[in-house]
């Protein structure tokens, strides 16, 4: 019993001193935004981030978007085609994709493509002791590797949200237009009728909140990477597990506090 109580003390300290980890490397990181643009590497760095995260991901981004709004009004249209309320694909479209769809979608694609590829990158950095260099040399290794990449996805995350959000719209309405004899036009109008600003804000600081906590996430666990290849691997994993677990979380919770019952 007392082996079981120190194990089980053991992981709730883990626990804690990990999210404190996490913690203070989003706020170091946050914190290093404005001296981006006024720092050569660290801007270079911020430009090809920005491109890694908008550019890179839009062709995964588009297809699961269209997929997805055709998947949406096809199963929604089945429904609703019983009752004769056709038109209602169109209003439970909009609310589904700019309140929860658009950004979990955004977030996953996100967590999947860029949240791995920078807990690889810093873990095999770390396992070369390039951050070693960069403390050597009196640079940060926050403000230089993690604050570039975390405000790229800031400004670039709510942008691809949106996005996906339109291309589910058009998927929506060609399979309206194809499957539920509703014409095209008048479902986007239908849309843009229901739609309020306060789903579109919602939807798109829920998207900058994953892009903080994907960062947050894959470079802490980047940099706490040991025993070499196997343990890029290991961080690699880890990071896309944690980021899809805190997007859930995150998401429910922002949805809570937004549309309070």
């Amino acid at each position: 019993m007392t082996f079981i109580r120190e194990q089980e003390g053991g992981l709730v300290a883990n626990f804690f001193a990990t999210l404190g980890r996490f913690t203070f490397l989003t706020f170091q990181a946050l914190l290093g935004g404005p001296g981006i643009l006024f720092r050569k590497d660290s801007r270079q760095t911020f430009l090809q981030q920005l491109y890694i995260v908008g550019i890179g991901t839009l062709p995964v981004a588009t297809v699961v978007a269209m997929f997805t709004g055709m998947i949406l009004t096809l199963q929604l249209g089945i429904a609703f085609k019983q009752f004769s309320q056709e038109l209602m694909v169109a209003y439970t479209l909009s609310f589904a994709m700019l309140r929860e769809m658009g950004p979990f979608m955004t977030g996953i694609i996100l967590a999947s493509c860029v949240g791995s590829a920078m807990a690889a990158q810093l873990g095999t950095m770390k396992i070369n002791e390039e951050v070693a260099a960069l403390e050597m040399m009196s640079i940060d290794p926050v403000r230089f590797l993690v604050a570039p990449r975390m405000w790229a996805l800031i400004v670039m995350a709510p942008l691809l949200s949106f996005y996906t959000c339109i291309i589910a719209f058009l998927g929506g309405a060609a399979i309206g237009y194809t499957q539920l004899n509703v014409p095209f036009l008048q479902f986007i109008f239908e849309i843009i009728a229901v739609a309020e600003v306060k789903d579109l804000y919602v939807g798109l600081f829920k998207t900058a909140v994953f892009g903080i906590l994907i960062c947050s996430i894959a470079c802490s666990i980047g940099f706490a990477t040991v025993q070499g290849a196997a343990g890029v691997g290991a961080s690699t994993r880890r990071a896309v597990i944690y980021s899809f677990l805190a997007i859930l979380a995150g998401g429910y919770f922002i949805t809570r506090f937004f549309y309070v019952i």
